[in-house]
């Protein structure tokens, strides 16, 4: 069931947004060579519960999970593109590093991600990678007009991404958030444009492309039943907003 909300509520999803959104970018900030992934998680732990508000990934388990995930952001880097564990390993100079987090608050969810590169950048294709995959989410954004379809925003971020001949994570994309993380509809990153449902105002959902340097969609998943890499080796890149389709247009929470 796809559930449209009310302006009130969605005022409520953007105070759990901006939460979500400051929680980031004090990862990002804190994101030096010399710290590890665990203490990264708990600068997002402490931002979250400052707030008054709950992770929205923490324990969190679907069907497909073999064991709940641990931890309060997903923290991938390098090859990992998205659902990395946050554990002991220490950033270096030049890793490239995607986090994903979420809040609750009174009951409503914001969840975005970020992407960017530690200390001293090595390789300018990194920041291609990031900014490129930053003009795929702002191009779904910007597809995201009432009376466009779900497929008008797939297409525009599967149009960005394939032009710049990345790899689109195969199987992967949005979906609806609200009272739950995961809601309808899914939002597919690549797709044929005037196809599935009808973008209402009310309707929210998170817009997140991942894509993959190497150009293939293909991806693997580490022992640890979550983490997914590229076949290949090569870097990854996600980003994500929490977005409301309003009369006006597009609006997206997880600002800071």
């Amino acid at each position: 069931m796809i559930e449209i909300k009310n302006r009130h509520e969605i005022e409520l999803m953007r105070e759990a947004g901006r939460i979500t959104a400051q929680a980031l970018q004090a990862a990002k900030a804190a994101a030096t060579p010399g710290m590890s992934l665990k203490e990264l998680d708990d600068v997002a732990a402490e931002v979250i519960a400052a707030a008054g508000a709950e992770p929205l990934f923490l324990n969190y388990r679907p069907s497909s999970a073999s064991t709940p995930f641990p931890a309060v952001a997903c923290i991938s880097v390098n090859d990992a593109i998205v659902h990395g564990i946050p554990n002991s390993y220490v950033l270096q100079d030049g890793d490239l590093v995607s986090v994903d987090c979420g809040a609750r608050l009174h009951g409503w969810s914001g969840d975005a991600a970020i992407s960017f590169v530690v200390g001293e950048q090595r390789d300018d294709a990194d920041q291609h990678l990031i900014d490129t995959t930053s003009a795929a989410l702002q191009a779904g954004i910007d597809a995201a007009q009432p009376g466009n379809k779900i497929g008008d925003i797939a297409h525009a971020i599967g149009t960005v991404a394939r032009g710049a001949g990345y790899g689109l994570m195969e199987g992967h994309g949005g979906h609806g958030i609200g009272r739950e993380m995961h809601e309808a509809p899914h939002v597919p990153n690549e797709g044929r444009p005037n196809r599935g449902y009808r973008l209402r105002p009310g309707l929210v959902l998170a817009i997140e492309p991942m894509l993959i340097a190497g150009g293939t969609d293909e991806y693997r998943e580490d022992d640890d039943g979550w983490t997914l890499r590229t076949v290949d080796g090569t870097r990854a890149a996600h980003v994500e907003h929490t977005v409301a389709i309003t009369a006006d247009g597009p609006q997206v929470l997880t600002s800071a």
